[in-house]
Parts: structure tokens; sequence; C-alpha cells
């Protein structure tokens, strides 16, 4: 395989291995590092590529493989997960003010899921993979996938309504 037909294999998922390593770096730079570092092993390996059924989910995997392992080696204690993709066309400003103060809370709910659980919401409600995938991704069983999905929705569910009504988390 040349570069030219590399490029255009990944072209299509770079940008979800990009958001992966955000997600779970945090820091841009991290990320940017990841992807880079994740494309690369990608491009080492593009003669053994034609063997995986689904190159995007090998690639997600690799990503998450590699953000845990930056985590586990450096600083796990000291990151939390951010969240920046949401834009609006053109709210008002007390709708801007909502919408941010609820984005502030449900990226503090989601900060406060168990590890696994903060991946699969990455992959299944951000960026839109099938449970197949996941399943795939994650080495897991659709049905874990679900339940944990479910749990942690239920949990960030929670955690908006004591928001909402009291103020708290």
């Amino acid at each position: 395989m040349n570069q030219n037909e590399f490029v255009l294999m990944v072209a299509p998922f770079k940008d979800k291995v990009f958001r992966l390593a955000k997600r779970l770096l945090v820091s841009t730079e991290e990320a940017e590092d990841a992807t880079q570092e994740v494309l690369v092993k990608l491009w080492s390996k593009n003669t053994a590529l034609a063997g995986y059924s689904s190159i995007e989910a090998f690639a997600m995997t690799m990503t998450k493989n590699y953000c845990l392992d930056q985590l586990k080696s450096k600083r796990s204690g000291n990151l939390k997960i951010v969240h920046s993709n949401y834009t609006d066309s053109a709210p008002t400003l007390d709708k801007k003010l909502e919408d941010c103060d609820s984005l502030n809370w449900v990226e503090r709910s989601i900060s406060l899921l168990p590890e696994q659980q903060r991946i699969i919401i990455q992959l299944r409600d951000i960026e839109q993979y099938e449970f197949e995938e996941i399943a795939k991704m994650l080495d897991m069983t659709e049905s874990a996938i679900r339940v944990a999905l479910s749990r942690a929705r239920k949990t960030i569910r929670e955690y908006m309504t004591k928001t909402h009504n009291y103020g708290i988390i």
C-alpha cells in the first residue's frame, strides 16, 4: 500500500481518533501526539491491515490503549475528561449561558463516571459507534456494553436531576 492509499484509508476516521484521544487525555497537544502515534503505528502495519475487517475499529482500539497507557504511566490521578465539541448556531445570550451551564454540568457528570463508562459514553453517544463495533474495540460483549451504557446514562441523569433540583452534585 502506498502513502496516498494509506491517507485515503485513514482520512474518514482520523478525526474520530483525535476526539477519542482528546476525551481521554484532555490536552489538545497530547491528543495530537496520540493521534500521530496511532497513525504511525497503522502505517508501520499497513501490509497487515488487509487482514482486519474494520481498520477503523482497530485504530480506535489502538487509540484507547495508547491513551490509557499514557494515563497510567504519567499522571492518571490529575486528569479529568472535558468535552468541547458543542456549538450552537446563533443563540441569544441567556440561551448561551444556560447551554454553557448545562454542558458544564454534563461534563462534570461524565468526569465522575468510572473510566470504562466514560469511554463507552464517548464511543456510543458522541462518536455514534454501533454496539458491535464498541464491543470489538473494548473486547466486551454487546450486552455488557449496553448495561454499562445504561448505567452511565442513569448516573448522568441522576447527577443532572440533583443539579437542577438542588444546584449541587
